[in-house]
């Protein structure tokens, strides 16, 4: 990911970030929260590129959400790619996952003023794929109703993921390891994408007691975390578990 112009620059640390975001409070940057395992990540840089030799005048920022965790919890990155537009500190928009029209659409509202280069045309990455979008919680659903809906995805297979994405393409570096973790110990199981159910997301958060995700459940209970379940592979005790 060289830069070939000014205005786009690879973070190298939250010194770095904070540097270049302070350097003009009136500029609009884009921030490009990436991962380099994360296959959308490799077509939308693409896009990003594009969007700088567009607007030489915007300050783009290419971040990579893992190697640089501190800044990307500061904008609350849970899965890539993600991006934000600012103007100096104050946040304009929020654009999810690997959609670069709606991407250039925003980037072209909020940079109003900011001549693009006639010659550049931007790059249309492919719409974004069912685990990219997030879709609002369900409506009029009950506790009772979602708490038995829960359940029962955590009873539909002896072995169960709750994860972010897909095991063939997940959207967070946690997700993407415990799937690994799986694969590698020839552990079959199901998954549940939570970024495509908020219902799902915010109930088990509380059913299960466990704040974050990926979630490992087995035969229809909490197991836990990556690290959790890292800890109990390396001892031994996960194949007594799922046995």
């Amino acid at each position: 990911m060289a830069s070939a112009t000014t205005n786009l620059h690879q973070v190298t640390s939250t010194t770095h970030f904070q540097d270049l975001l302070s350097a003009d409070l009136n500029r609009v940057s884009l921030l490009n929260f990436w991962a380099p395992w994360a296959e959308p990540c490799k077509q939308m840089n693409q896009v990003v590129d594009e969007l700088a030799k567009k607007y030489p005048t915007v300050l783009i920022l290419n971040v990579e959400a893992e190697s640089q965790a501190d800044i990307a919890e500061s904008f609350d990155v849970e899965a890539v790619p993600l991006f934000v537009i600012l103007r100096g500190h104050t946040l304009l928009e929020r654009v999810s996952g690997a959609d670069a029209p709606q991407l250039t659409q925003a980037l072209a509202k909020h940079a109003s003023g900011q001549t693009p280069h006639p010659l550049s045309q931007t790059t249309q990455a492919p719409a974004p794929a069912p685990d990219d979008v997030v879709l609002p919680a369900e409506k009029h659903q009950s506790p009772e109703e979602l708490d038995r809906r829960m359940r029962a995805l955590m009873d539909q297979s002896k072995v169960v993921l709750f994860m972010k994405g897909s095991p063939d393409a997940p959207r967070c570096g946690f997700s993407r390891k415990i799937s690994a973790l799986l694969k590698d110990n020839s552990i079959e199981f199901t998954h549940f994408d939570i970024l495509t159910d908020e219902a799902v997301r915010q109930g088990l958060k509380k059913l299960n007691d466990w704040p974050t995700f990926p979630q490992l459940i087995v035969k229809g209970e909490l197991v836990g975390g990556l690290d959790i379940v890292q800890e109990m592979v390396d001892s031994g005790e996960f194949a007594e578990v799922v046995a």
